[in-house]
């Protein structure tokens, strides 16, 4: 059986759309679905903090609510609860560690597009190695043909200059789970406008867009290899990378993109594109922490 599925719970409707996307992916990898619930019950000074008379039974009612419904919308699922009393991106990258995918929601802008990543979340995307799956609210709203994953393509971000194989292995194997089209996209940006302009030369521009095609269809090459009934659409164009990512995966089923594990804990741990897509895509977005 494949490693579980674990989706942090807070009761907000994001967490609760961030379960359900969990329970279809436990059903395409035919694994078990485990709902945490984490919070530090803490008080200012002065003010009593609450007892476990009083938040036990909030959170055993907040995790059987969610369990009843997923149970009884996925009867087949394998599905356990835990409750972590603790700050709650510790406890959510603890429990992380053992798990193939950990599955958050993400808060809305009211009626603007995008959403803000959360101060736990963020926290979490910084420090857990293992995938992260951030998930809106208005992802219920999309169809789901047999309870499962919707075939909408999947968009991965690729950075041909430096190596990616843990983003690709899992961008891979997902659609290949999924049996959608994967769009592999890598942009680049002309370089700074010297002397009469040469690199601004619609030949020269071609010259630069065929020979990163290339770069990208050579990083492709060995998972086209290993996952030949994946279909993959390839592009390498110029521009800002957050932006054409945003813009490719507007109706995506999932964004993929990387961050670099940095053992430092001085300095950026999300990188511009991965932070941009987080706070401003309206799909799902898998964040794949990679050397």
């Amino acid at each position: 059986m494949n490693q579980r599925i674990v989706v942090g719970l807070d009761g907000s409707t994001e967490s609760i759309a961030a379960a359900r996307w969990a329970a279809r992916e436990a059903l395409l990898r035919n694994a078990p679905l485990h709902l945490v619930h984490a919070e530090e019950w803490s008080s200012p000074p002065g003010i009593p903090a609450a007892s476990s008379d009083v938040r036990r039974p909030w959170t055993e009612a907040l995790l059987r609510e969610a369990y009843d419904g997923l149970r009884e919308e996925h009867p087949q699922l394998d599905i356990t609860t835990e409750s972590f009393d603790g700050r709650p991106a510790d406890s959510l990258v603890g429990v992380a560690a053992s798990a193939g995918i950990l599955v958050l929601g993400s808060r809305g802008l009211g009626t603007l597009t995008g959403f803000v990543l959360g101060s736990v979340g963020m926290a979490v995307v910084q420090a857990a190695e293992r995938p992260i799956v951030l998930v809106r609210a208005a992802e219920d709203a999309m169809p789901h043909a047999h309870g499962r994953h919707t075939d909408r393509d999947m968009v991965v971000g690729i950075d041909i200059s430096r190596p990616c194989d843990a983003l690709l292995a899992f961008a891979f194997d997902e659609a290949s789970r999924r049996a959608c089209t994967l769009r592999a996209l890598h942009s680049w940006m002309l370089p700074p406008l010297a002397g009469s302009g040469f690199a601004y030369n619609p030949e020269v521009t071609a010259q630069i867009t065929q020979s990163m095609n290339t770069g990208l269809d050579d990083m492709l090459k060995p998972w086209r290899d290993k996952y030949p009934t994946v279909h993959i659409d390839a592009q390498a164009a110029v521009g800002s990378a957050s932006e054409q990512l945003l813009e490719t995966g507007s109706e995506a089923g999932l964004i993929v993109v990387g961050r670099r594990i940095r053992r430092s804990s001085i300095g950026a741990h999300i990188g511009p594109i991965t932070h941009a897509v987080l706070h401003h895509a309206t799909a799902p977005v898998a964040v794949i922490a990679h050397e």
